[in-house]
């Protein structure tokens, strides 16, 4: 037996079970470091990046120690974003298939707070949330931890920039001494080493190789004056023409002043930042996942945690200040099995930020003429779906079938024409081919869904 098969750990036959079935065999790097150190109960710092396996490494961690019979908190994951937490839980429950009546909540800042305590009272082994919402709950004493075993913190870094120190300490000193403490984060700044001083007990530290596999993802580098950038962007996608691009800027005002660069020529874009309520949030990630949203244009603490299947691009709009940043950016594209470019573009000043990048990757850049870019001539770079905003959701019983079945039934559009579907709370999203959105919008206007007419608008 390899010493990374999953079968080499300590693990319940259920457990191992699972993971077969979920087609997990061999252990990734993070999974190998962590894990036997998890599982005897000891304290971890884990330096990993989105895509690694670490949510799968602590989700194994902290189910082994659970209870099912005890309907109290026994593991809390702090993550930066509702996002991220949603997609954490998703995770967990896939994990915990092979045990039986393990119940997993999330609470997260944006949601109503009445329904979270209701679900609150009917118990749950793990919590996983964002820190604003956990501490809302621990203050109202909705929320016990008093028989907690294991706390992770999930992209810990992220956290701290967003400010959520003062919450996590204020968390973490409502918890028994004598608990578990995972940290994940993908670089390693002082507040983490102040965290894992004040709060962590001797905790032993692995590092999962950050750098990319360069056969995956191709990097190119532009040198431009500043006064270029918009328009090296636009240059940038004319040439290149991706379906699915992320372009990573500074700030909330250089994310503005770039989509509205990039609308004012065709090219269909929008922003995402810090300062945007959850409803538009959602909608702009489910339009750029259903793929009616070429460019999304990010702050890199607004794309923590997205997780987007087939990236083609990334475009630094500036470079990170930071090279381990900079790397963890770059490694949005180029995952499942897929080839990915991430283009760079560098003004005189930020120089020293190119360099280290080169020291952190021990390879010389590869540095390209802007001028040499030939822009593919066609039609400006449109999305090839359109997404239709449906005003019903999640708490109004709708289900994917039943926008599936208004579109397609009787004579209808061609399912093969219809892209995601995402439901929220109150809201719903479906993608559908260009060439057919107008046929689809009067479809949905004037039919019924669900036996009822919805309001329906094309975003």
């Amino acid at each position: 037996m390899t010493a990374t098969a999953f079968a080499s750990l300590p693990l319940s036959a259920a457990m191992l079970a699972n993971l077969e079935s979920l087609g997990y065999s061999e252990m990734t790097p993070i999974q190998a470091q962590s894990l036997p150190v998890m599982l005897k109960g000891m304290d971890l710092i884990a330096q990993a990046k989105t895509g690694s396996g670490k949510t799968a490494a602590f989700g194994i961690g902290l189910l082994n120690p659970l209870n099912p019979r005890f309907f109290g908190c026994q593991a809390l994951v702090l993550c930066p974003t509702r996002e991220l937490a949603d997609q954490v839980a998703k995770e967990l429950r896939r994990l915990a298939r092979g045990a039986d009546n393990i119940k997993i909540l999330t609470l997260c800042g944006g949601v109503p707070f009445g329904p979270q305590i209701g679900s609150l009272e009917h118990g749950a082994q793990i919590i996983v949330g964002t820190p604003g919402r956990i501490q809302q709950h621990l203050s109202k004493g909705t929320l016990k931890l008093d028989g907690l075993n294991t706390l992770v913190l999930d992209e810990a870094d992220r956290m701290l920039d967003m400010g959520f120190y003062d919450s996590i300490a204020e968390i973490i000193q409502q918890t028994p001494a004598r608990r578990q403490t995972l940290l994940f984060s993908a670089t390693y700044p002082a507040g983490i080493k102040q965290l894992s001083a004040t709060f962590m007990r001797d905790p032993q530290q692995v590092k999962a190789e950050a750098l990319h596999d360069d056969s995956q993802i191709e990097q190119r580098f532009y040198e431009i004056a500043p006064e270029q950038r918009m328009d090296a962007v636009v240059k940038l996608l004319a040439s290149f023409r991706p379906q699915s691009c992320v372009a990573f800027c500074f700030t909330k005002q250089q994310c503005q002043e770039l989509v509205e660069h990039l609308s004012a020529r065709g090219i269909s874009a929008a922003a995402l930042h810090g300062d945007l309520e959850q409803r538009d949030r959602d909608q702009v990630l489910a339009m750029f996942a259903n793929r009616s949203l070429s460019v999304l244009v990010a702050t890199d603490v607004a794309a923590r945690g997205l997780d987007i299947d087939a990236l083609d691009m990334v475009i630094n709009v500036e470079l990170a200040r930071d090279a381990e940043i900079h790397i963890h950016r770059v490694g949005r594209t180029g995952r499942a099995g897929e080839k990915g470019l991430a283009l760079s573009l560098v003004a005189p000043a930020e120089g020293h930020r190119a360099q280290a990048i080169e020291d952190l990757q021990k390879a010389p850049l590869n540095w390209q003429p802007l001028d040499a870019l030939k822009a593919k001539t066609g039609e400006p770079l449109q999305a090839p779906m359109v997404t239709l905003c449906i005003a019903a959701g999640r708490k109004d019983k709708l289900r994917p079938g039943d926008i599936l079945g208004a579109l397609t039934g009787e004579a209808g559009i061609p399912g093969a024409q219809v892209g995601k579907i995402a439901i929220f709370d109150y809201q719903a999203y479906v993608a559908v081919q260009r060439e057919v959105a107008k046929q689809a919008l009067k479809r949905l206007s004037e039919g019924k869904i669900k036996g009822r007419s919805l309001r329906v608008r094309a975003l």
